[in-house]
């Protein structure tokens, strides 16, 4: 009976797993070279899968594309604020890592609206992957 009870439980697990909602982090540490192919892989992503659940994890250099009024340094047209308020009205999450603000000195009211805060992007990133199952996607 044992057995039979373990097993049942196995497949009612796997069952409820194979409707599980898709989680994504995506990992920017350097905003020159991947902030906007992140938010277009991410816009894209949504496309295809809007029910994905995602967080954007950034840290370092990374941090740049969430600060109020950012633009793309190649291409100036594209303000990544505009971009980030609409993935974020999608149900994105735009984290800012702590330990990079106190490094580099910076406030957090020189953010956008949209930017929450983790005390530690590396430290989260490896619990979204490791507690949360979150895939990894650093673009």
């Amino acid at each position: 009976m044992t057995r039979l009870l373990a097993l049942f439980a196995l497949l009612a697990g796997l069952a409820v797993s194979s409707f599980a909602q898709d989680k994504v982090v995506y990992h920017i540490d350097d905003a020159e070279a991947q902030a906007t192919k992140g938010l277009r892989n991410i816009r894209n992503h949504l496309d295809v899968a809007p029910d994905t659940k995602i967080v954007v994890v950034t840290h370092a250099n990374g941090i740049d594309f969430l600060f109020e009024g950012a633009k793309d340094k190649k291409n100036p047209n594209v303000d990544y604020g505009s971009l980030v308020s609409a993935l974020k009205a999608r149900g994105v999450r735009f984290e800012v890592c702590e330990i990079t603000l106190k490094n580099r000195n910076i406030d957090k009211n020189q953010f956008s609206m949209d930017a929450e805060f983790t005390p530690s992007g590396v430290v989260r990133i490896g619990q979204l992957q490791a507690r949360e199952h979150f895939a990894y996607i650093k673009p």
